[in-house]
């Protein structure tokens, strides 16, 4: 059986060196701020997460644009050629068109290299969700999973993996177009906090809300308790827009309530962030349903 590479999009958010580890061929995207475009590596070498996060507060602007399929050929076809299979699992199609340009280049990789195998899989997740997605599939490749087995099992549990989260400023909601003006006013106003969750589909919708940041944070912990399926045993990952205090906060939360066996915290990275904004809090557990 010959050996596999797992591939990704950085969209997965995952720290660094913890896909160093994972030996993940990941794909950087890119954000353009204040008209000069970074692309967004996991280490942050081109702009500091920090950084992203200061100017998204004074309002810079930020847009995202889709990777193009170029952009996965040569990355997959270094792979390839070392004589290794690949399974890309990629940032939701609901959020993006990233997912389908390395699907159509691992199409054109499969026919130009018909002896390998390279198989392309929709996450439906996004930020940390994808991450945690990704980290399940390497401890199922660890353990001596093959690649077509792999593939398989990331399409029966991708919507098992929970993705529950608030934002702190509404007026990110408002430039996406996801609330009108006049709610994110009175919103702000009355200090109330959507909680949100990422669909079957692998689209942000808004569930509910909560009265204050502190309520809106538990509301994410008590998603956990209805959904989640043997917490005590399952690594959580935790994301967030440059508040880390909070999302130790909601670490400690999950320790406490449900003795979970570890949590890992990391930034929500510039591609999602320049949607979701500084104050972002976002929670990823496996569950019954998301």
């Amino acid at each position: 059986m010959a050996d596999y590479v797992l591939m990704t999009d950085s969209s997965c958010d995952l720290p660094a060196k913890l896909a160093d580890e994972m030996e993940l061929s990941v794909l950087p995207l890119s954000v353009l701020i204040e008209d000069k475009s970074y692309y967004n590596y996991l280490d942050g070498r081109e702009i500091a997460f920090k950084d992203i996060y200061a100017k998204l507060r004074t309002k810079c602007p930020a847009k995202t644009s889709a990777v193009n399929m170029d952009a996965f050929l040569t990355p997959m076809e270094e792979i390839l050629k070392s004589g290794k299979d690949i399974l890309y699992i990629g940032f939701s199609s609901g959020l993006s068109g990233t997912y389908n340009a390395g699907a159509a280049a691992a199409q054109e990789m499969a026919s130009k290299y018909p002896e390998r195998q390279v198989l392309a899989v929709d996450s439906l997740c996004a930020s940390l969700g994808q991450g945690l997605l990704i980290y399940h599939a390497w401890l199922h490749k660890k353990e001596g999973m093959g690649i077509v087995e792999l593939r398989d099992w990331v399409l029966d549990n991708r919507l098992k993996l929970c993705h529950w989260f608030t934002i702190d400023d509404l007026m990110f909601l408002k430039r996406g177009g996801r609330i009108s003006g006049a709610t994110a006013v009175v919103g702000s106003m009355l200090s109330i906090k959507p909680v949100m969750h990422v669909d079957n589909e692998g689209h942000l919708i808004k569930v509910g809300t909560a009265r204050g940041r502190k309520a809106s944070i538990r509301a994410l912990a008590d998603e956990a308790e209805k959904r989640g399926v043997d917490l005590q045993n399952q690594v959580i990952f935790i994301s967030h827009g440059d508040c880390e205090d909070e999302a130790d906060y909601l670490g400690d939360i999950m320790r406490k309530r449900f003795n979970v066996k570890d949590v890992l915290v990391n930034y929500v990275g510039p591609v999602i962030g320049a949607h979701s904004g500084p104050g972002t809090i976002a929670l990823f557990f496996m569950g019954t349903e998301r």
